[in-house]
């Protein structure tokens, strides 16, 4: 006889285990997320040609190697963007607060007002500047990106620099904008020191831009670049213990000046050739691209990489020690540098990726990236505003203006038709290695407006009362050389236009002449 019916507890198991072998078993696989993390990886003074990864594309849309792909070494870049899609023509303001306050706002600079880098201890509106210029960045009370996202349960983190207020203003510390967790940011746009035995400046000449928080580090032979990583990954971790969505804003103070070289990379330079200055500034190229990968590493370790998309980018053009702003030399072969009114001032790398590719993955499915693609649309830094808002179902508080669109249809491989190609660079300020210019793109066209006839009208302006101008069709002239505002008078008077109405929509603040007069565009 079958002994489980003469075992009264022998038949209760059996009956259950039967129950269970019929009831359909939940996947293996763990529930996804509610939402996404995400990483913003800013790099301070990295151009589009600061990498081995080639941005530049040929006429068939192809990645075209320059020398300048060569000499650095960006492995890590080159991973992130062969799991993602990386912009050809993605713009930052030309200077370092005006892009960071875009970034946290999805305001051009003309809007928000803080057009110049921001003097921690003075204002530096410069001669002629305008008056009413946005010198104390953001305050407590302002819409920012991680304010909006605290309200959708994220746990916003801060790394590295801030630069968004002088000393003694709200703005000066990162907490009081919507982060959580500040690390290491202050008012300074540079640090005092990227050395560990140099205390990061702490006891220096450069004392006054000392890195906080960091005084585990004194003393010891931490670069910068990896003490700033280190505690990141730390943070990460006890925020994925804590089992909350995290937004990560990881700005590196690297690669501003000063140029200290970084121990761990100078061999890969030494027989260069180059300057010592340039050597020392692709060691912190480096250094910054082995913290993304670190990055990349800790959050597949954690468990989370699937679920935690990243966005790549620089500040602004590169200021790469190899030459004046007027050689082709720090951003060839583009033309100019940080500060610029040509493209190499002003275009800035960015990828986005998804930290580990799963198709099976809810986010990834929502906002799927295609791996190795190339995106030529015209994009730029306040997209990621509206783009991260849209994504994660946050809404815009009323009132708030955005300039940004959002770079989803983008972000996927797709054209987006309904897209302007536009972009404004203002910078009503002077001395700061350009003096008062307005930049307008649209289509093709790239207008530049000097503001003041007291400039002189040399390399290839074109004066008009009121102005200098140029003109450049960047679809046939890539690299900025032939000035059309000559020979194409009518396109030149039409850009004058569209600059002059894209200004006056965001409000902007103007320089002013000798008399006290303001000098918007005068259209020719």
């Amino acid at each position: 006889m079958n002994q489980t019916l003469l075992n009264p507890r022998l038949l209760v198991f059996a009956i259950v285990c039967g129950l269970c072998q019929a009831i359909p078993q939940p996947s293996l696989r763990a529930a996804e997320p509610s939402l996404p993390n995400i990483m913003v990886f800013l790099v301070d003074d990295m151009g589009v040609m600061d990498t081995s990864v080639p941005f530049l594309t040929d006429e068939s849309g192809k990645p075209k190697r320059y020398p300048l792909n060569d000499y650095y070494r960006t492995p890590s870049m080159e991973r992130l963007a062969a799991q993602g899609v990386r912009f050809n023509q993605f713009y930052a303001m030309s200077v370092c607060s005006p892009t960071r306050i875009s970034i946290m706002t999805g305001q051009n600079a003309a809007r928000h007002r803080t057009t110049n880098w921001i003097n921690p201890w003075q204002n530096n509106g410069g001669p002629q500047g305008p008056p009413d210029w946005n010198w104390t960045g953001l305050k407590s009370s302002d819409v920012t990106l991680p304010g909006v996202l605290k309200t959708k349960g994220y746990h916003t983190i801060h790394i590295g620099k801030g630069h968004f207020g002088p000393e003694e203003t709200e703005g000066a510390d990162p907490a009081n904008l919507g982060f959580d967790i500040n690390l290491a940011g202050r008012s300074i746009g540079a640090p005092g020191s990227y050395y560990g035995e140099k205390n990061f400046g702490l006891g220096t000449k450069r004392e006054k831009s000392a890195v906080p928080h960091l005084d585990q580090y004194h003393g010891t032979h931490t670069f910068l670049t990896e003490a700033l990583t280190i505690e990141t990954k730390k943070l990460i971790a006890d925020s994925v213990k804590s089992e909350t969505p995290f937004y990560l804003y990881f700005a590196h103070y690297a690669v501003h000046a000063p140029f200290d070289s970084d121990p761990r990379f100078a061999d890969h330079y030494a027989e260069s050739g180059k300057p010592e200055a340039a050597q020392a500034f692709a060691t912190l190229i480096e250094g910054m691209d082995k913290s993304l990968g670190d990055m990349l590493d800790q959050f597949d370790t954690l468990g989370i990489a699937e679920n935690t998309l990243v966005f790549f980018l620089g500040d602004n053009g590169s200021d790469a020690p190899l030459g004046d702003q007027h050689v082709v030399a720090c951003a060839a072969p583009l033309r100019g540098k940080k500060g610029a009114h040509y493209e190499g001032g002003m275009r800035v790398p960015f990828i986005a990726a998804w930290a580990k590719a799963d198709p099976e993955n809810a986010w990834q499915q929502k906002l799927p990236i295609p791996a190795g693609a190339i995106q030529g649309q015209v994009a730029n830094v306040t997209d990621l505003f509206p783009t991260i808002l849209s994504l994660v179902g946050a809404e815009n508080p009323g009132g708030h203006a955005v300039d940004g669109r959002s770079l989803n249809t983008l972000l996927t491989g797709k054209a987006d038709p309904s897209r302007p190609e536009q972009f404004l660079m203002h910078y009503p300020h002077s001395p700061h290695r350009s003096n008062y210019f307005t930049v307008w793109r649209d289509g093709d066209w790239k207008a530049i407006y000097h503001a003041l006839p007291e400039i002189p009208t040399t390399g290839g302006f074109i004066q008009f009362e009121g102005g200098h101008y140029q003109l450049f069709n960047l679809k046939n002239d890539p690299f900025e050389q032939e000035n059309l505002a000559e020979k194409e008078p009518e396109v030149l008077k039409r850009m004058i236009a569209g600059m002059r109405d894209a200004l006056q929509a965001d409000h902007a603040v103007y320089p002013v002449s000798k008399a006290g007069e303001e000098l918007p565009p005068v259209v020719p």
